[in-house]
């Protein structure tokens, strides 16, 4: 380290030695006259640059810049304007004031920067300004007013965002970036929200593609692409403190008022403008929201009567009741069971490390490295409910990279520590104090079977002192022992269950991690006739569950994949038409090559009317879990559908399918107990038996058209619609199929008595397998936004959308869940200093409702009801101690609401906070 430092100061000195001229100047406000500070001042096409001090003025050392140059000077709340330099000297500017600025220039639709207005594909972006007046409880929550994104929320500290349908808690169909990093964690393979991103603080812009942005981003981008850059400590320089504070859980029964706070600290500095460092630490805390939703919703009871006085009841969050049987005499009968808020961790928090150096070696050549360091914990929505306790993820990334090229290399890599499965805690709880009949605790695996014997026994009048045939009575008699929620020797037994991973304990364990290299070159200024831009990525996922979820103890399971891409454009009729056609190859080791093509057009009318057409394509590849899964879980093994994961099982070769065996197996059945001897019994039915035509896992496809036009009138209004038609194939999903110990076909073709006969002989064994479904589905929609500046800073926006879902003659079992709400809208409305530095933001979101499927219900339907939200802020800067005060509030009206079936219901957020910004400039 000590070496790399003396490296780095003597290149800095070399180049201040040889420094041959600079700009100076200075920026000022052109309707006060005051400095503006922190301005961005850059040379187009170079990374060269510097920032305004606290007076307003700058230097910029040229280093072999000859004139004649063009400097880009930017700031927030000022219009972004270019001035040509024929000769070194002094530049002085006077800025214009802009509340909004609608011609944002983003870089994610292309990969290259570029108008808002010229985007070939539908795209978002939350600029800076827009963070730091969003009246969220953080940025990320304010991620929602966003036309056509959709939120779902876990957890204080978790919340998933997506776009156009297939919505899940964990959304492994669609990619977030932080600087260029794929944000998922090796095991989950999705994002767990900005549980492990970056602060508000340290947040330059977050930009968002709705759709299949697979052609430049690969196989996660299938329904889109987030991505987040945080800020550049070249133009960002100073120390920015944070101190935010609030309550939540205001009029529930369940708890009081509970305290939230969220502290964060940012430094950067940058020396000589070439060596820059900054630093990052966020921490924040508090009680999570309750997931307290006791409806029943047993499948094997009739719907009406389900209810807290059913035995058989299996309440939505509470867990352990899932365990049932059904008693002769008696009907169906459920353990009782422990709700959640007595097996979940809710403390949760969010802890953020961060630190990066950069480099510039040349006027256009910088180096980074970053370091991330994450650590949290959240409550997650799967099967089960997960508590992810302690959860780390740490990021290591390396980049060269110049104006038009960067070559980037990073690691990720988790621990999941403390993490657990809340219902598979309630049932191993569950089975550690059930008493026999003589009173002695009976060992877990007898625990289940002696309860209900104990119920039965009690019900039908056997025990001493219970009333017969109370079902109340009987369940009470069946609870003798059981550990109640806060004692000593409940906590004991949760504590071990969580640390006992696998099949013996609800531990989740995984320390995993996957290493991406990728790169891209813009040919553009050297071929000049068109642009053209090329690059590739690879990556290699390295999984470690210790046996608990994968075979992994003794064999590695490894996973490599690459792509590359290529995109060229032209304008044409005097560049009002570009026309832009872009391909990807992408080859993961487990399955074949894919081809990713997307076309688009953009007209220009008058500059400020843009009208586009694409087609677009989008592929998503079998998670790591989706390909190599293999537990046994008893009577069944889940198996993953990499080829390789299989390997010597001989189950996709040699398997029935489930169903001809319910029929075999009823028919078998039938002519027995008719007295048909057992031999003739199997050779009169094994014709019902059917081979199993089981494919291996392969990626999931989609096909989209969008139309769109976007357009700027009077610089006053921002008009913004489109319209999507997609079509998916090959959604991945799970199907049973059961093996026999014999060979099921002979020579001839026909299932053999051999095979058939394993069945009633019990020599058979279950497997889940991953595969695809063949069936298409489509979905369509539309967005329309506004956006409308009023004089003296005011703004109105408002956003409409419209998705839709067509099953076509699909099976509903084979598709993945469309989970979205036909309509969806936003309205927000704001001015940043409407009177003597107070500003203040509004956001409206509304919703209709929809049925929610997901696997934590069985995938059974659960009601997400419509529901209208309102978060609100008044803020105050106080210029004189560099500083702006906060005072708002998330869902202010305290609408308790659900944004998916199963997860906790979401109330108010009031907080109060204080940010001082530009210190120890």
């Amino acid at each position: 380290m000590k070496k790399l430092l003396f490296i780095i100061l003597l290149l800095s000195s070399i180049n201040l030695f040889a420094q041959e001229s600079k700009i100076t100047g200075t920026l000022t406000d052109a309707a006060t006259g005051q400095a503006v500070v922190g301005a961005s001042i850059t040379v187009k096409g170079k990374l060269t640059g510097t920032i305004t001090d606290s007076k307003g003025n700058y230097s910029l050392n040229l280093n072999k810049i000859k004139p004649p140059f063009t400097l880009i000077i930017s700031a927030v709340g000022y219009e972004q304007i270019e001035n040509n330099v024929t000769a070194a000297g002094e530049v002085s500017l006077k800025l214009q004031q802009k509340s909004i600025v609608l011609n944002e220039v983003v870089s994610s639709a292309t990969r290259i920067n570029q108008s808002i207005l010229q985007s070939p594909v539908s795209i978002e972006k939350m600029s800076l300004k827009a963070i730091k007046e969003n009246p969220s409880f953080t940025f990320y929550d304010g991620l929602q007013s966003l036309k056509g994104v959709e939120a779902v929320t876990s957890s204080l500290t978790y919340k998933q965002v997506n776009t156009r349908g297939f919505n899940s808690t964990g959304n492994g169909r669609f990619l977030q970036l932080v600087d260029g990093v794929d944000n998922q964690t090796p095991g989950l393979n999705f994002s767990v929200g900005n549980l492990f991103g970056a602060s508000d603080i340290d947040i330059e812009s977050a930009e968002v593609i709705p759709g299949a942005a697979s052609a430049l981003y690969g196989p996660v981008a299938f329904n889109g692409l987030l991505s987040l850059k945080t800020k550049d400590p070249f133009k960002y320089q100073g120390l920015t403190l944070q101190v935010k504070t609030g309550m939540n859980h205001f009029g529930e029964s369940s708890v009081k008022p509970q305290g939230l706070y969220d502290f964060a600290a940012r430094y950067a500095k940058a020396f000589n403008d070439r060596f820059a460092l900054k630093i990052n630490a966020s921490y924040l805390t508090g009680r999570d929201w309750y997931a307290e939703n006791y409806t029943d919703v047993s499948a094997s009871t009739p719907v009406a009567q389900r209810g807290p006085n059913n035995p058989g009841r299996d309440a939505l969050n509470i867990y352990g009741d899932e365990v049932s049987r059904t008693l002769p005499g008696i009907g169906l009968v459920s353990r009782t069971g422990y709700e959640e808020k007595d097996l979940m961790n809710y403390n949760v928090y969010s802890l953020k490390l961060n630190g990066a150096l950069h480099y510039r070696i040349s006027n256009n050549l910088e180096a980074i490295y970053q370091y991330n360091f994450g650590k949290g914990t959240a409550s997650y929505t799967g099967s089960s409910r997960f508590d992810l306790n302690n959860f780390v993820l740490q990021t290591h990334r390396v980049e060269l990279k110049g104006s038009n090229f960067f070559i980037r290399g990073y690691s990720v890599a988790e621990n999941s520590h403390d993490s657990y499965n809340t219902r598979s805690l309630a049932q191993f709880i569950n089975r550690d104090w059930v008493q026999d009949l003589s009173g002695n605790t009976v060992t877990p695996d007898k625990a289940d079977d002696t309860w209900f014997i104990r119920y039965s026994t009690a019900y039908n009048g056997n025990a001493s002192g219970v009333t017969a045939h109370d079902n109340a009575a009987a369940r009470s008699f069946a609870d003798q022992g059981r550990f109640l929620p806060g004692t000593a020797a409940f906590n004991a037994a949760k504590d071990a269950s969580i640390h006992n991973y696998g099949l013996s304990g609800a531990g989740v364990f995984s320390a995993s991690k996957f290493y991406h290299a990728d790169g891209q070159y813009d040919f553009s200024s050297a071929i000049k006739v068109f642009e053209l831009l090329a690059g590739g990525s690879y990556r290699d996922y390295r999984m470690f569950t210790n046996g608990s979820l994968f075979d992994d103890k003794t064999n590695r399971v490894t996973i490599a994949e690459y792509g590359a891409f290529m995109q060229a454009a032209k304008k044409l009729f005097d560049d009002n038409l570009k026309l832009t056609a872009s391909i990807r190859y992408d080859k993961n080791e487990n399955f074949k090559g894919s081809f990713t093509p997307r076309f688009s057009a953009v007209y220009t009318v008058d500059k400020t009317h843009n009208f586009r057409a694409s087609y677009q394509t989008g592929f998503r590849n079998p998670t790591p879990v989706d390909q190599f899964i293999h537990l046994n879980v008893g009577p069944i093994t889940i198996l993953g559908g990499a080829p390789k994961n299989s390997a010597g099982l001989n189950v996709y070769e040699n398997s029935f399918t489930a169903s001809s065996v319910s029929a075999f197996g009823a028919a078998f059945g039938a002519a027995v107990a008719g007295g048909t001897p057992f031999p003739q019994a199997v050779e009169q039915n094994k014709g019902l038996l059917q081979k199993s035509n089981v494919a291996y896992i392969k990626p999931e496809q989609q096909k989209a058209f969008e139309l769109g036009y976007k357009g700027l009138i009077m610089d006053k209004l921002l008009v913004d619609v489109n319209y999507y038609y997609s079509s998916y194939t090959n959604f991945i999903l799970n199907t049973v199929v059961i093996q026999p110990q014999d060979q099921i076909l002979g020579a001839d073709g026909k299932v053999t008595t051999a095979s058939a006969s394993d069945i009633p002989g019990g020599k058979v064994h279950a497997f889940q397998l991953y595969t695809n479904a063949p069936d298409k589905v489509s979905a369509q929609g539309a967005s329309a936004g506004l956006t409308y500046l009023f004089d003296k800073g005011y703004a109105l926006g408002a956003n409409a959308t419209l998705s839709t879902f067509n099953l076509r003659n699909a099976n509903p079992n084979n598709i993945a869940a469309f989970n979205t709400p036909k309509w969806a809208t936003n309205t927000t409305f704001g001015n940043s200093n409407f009177a003597n530095n107070f500003g203040f933001n509004l956001a409206w979101h509304w919703q209709s409702a929809f049925d929610w499927y997901g696997t934590f219900n069985g995938t059974r339907p659960g009601r997400v009801d419509a529901y209208s939200v309102v978060d609100a802020q008044i803020s105050k800067k106080l210029p004189k101690f560099k500083s702006t005060v906060k005072l708002g509030g998330s869902n202010i009206f305290n609408q308790h609401i659900y944004q998916s079936y199963g997860s906790p219901a979401i109330g108010a957020i009031y907080y109060v906070s204080i940010v001082f910004d530009d210190l120890l400039k």
